[in-house]
């Protein structure tokens, strides 16, 4: 049986952002642990100081590409520890804005240090992360596009 050398090496790449990304999420939930809190709450409270709109729970799926029955029980959970509060909107009945709690504020504030990450960014320049971010986002819009989503998402 032949093997096709490109597809090995597209595979091998592949297996590599993956290990990447799972490496670097594991040691920021090592960091984020001793703030309390979640990657993924962590986000939710990046997303929400950071909206230029109305941050609702439609909005924080886009940000976070998750379905939004996900991210309404992620935020019940951070409602229940006081994280976040759900404010109904007055004009329209059926929308939820979401705001930080003081307690978010705080553990939104402690888990801006990303120590860990910080540490492994250091083995690259800064010259080099530019073109990192310019070379993952080309390959995230590129792969939006393969899956049919239509919507551009709105960070970075």
């Amino acid at each position: 049986m032949e093997t096709n050398v490109a597809t090995d090496r597209d595979y091998e790449l592949l297996v590599l952002l993956r290990q990447t990304c799972d490496a670097m999420i594991r040691a920021r939930g090592n960091d984020l642990k001793q703030i309390g809190i979640s990657g993924r709450q962590a986000a939710v409270l990046f997303i929400v100081k950071t909206v230029t709109v109305a941050a609702t729970p439609a909005e924080i799926s886009r940000w976070l590409f998750r379905e939004p029955h996900t991210v309404s029980e992620l935020l019940n959970r951070m409602e229940k520890h006081g994280l976040v509060r759900k404010i109904k909107n007055l004009e329209r009945k059926n929308m939820i804005r979401i705001v930080i709690t003081e307690k978010g504020e705080q553990a939104y504030q402690r888990s801006r240090e990303m120590k860990a990450i910080r540490k492994i960014l250091s083995c690259v320049s800064p010259k080099e992360r530019d073109n990192l971010r310019t070379y993952l986002k080309r390959l995230r819009d590129k792969a939006l596009g393969e899956i049919g989503v239509g919507y551009q998402l709105p960070f970075p």
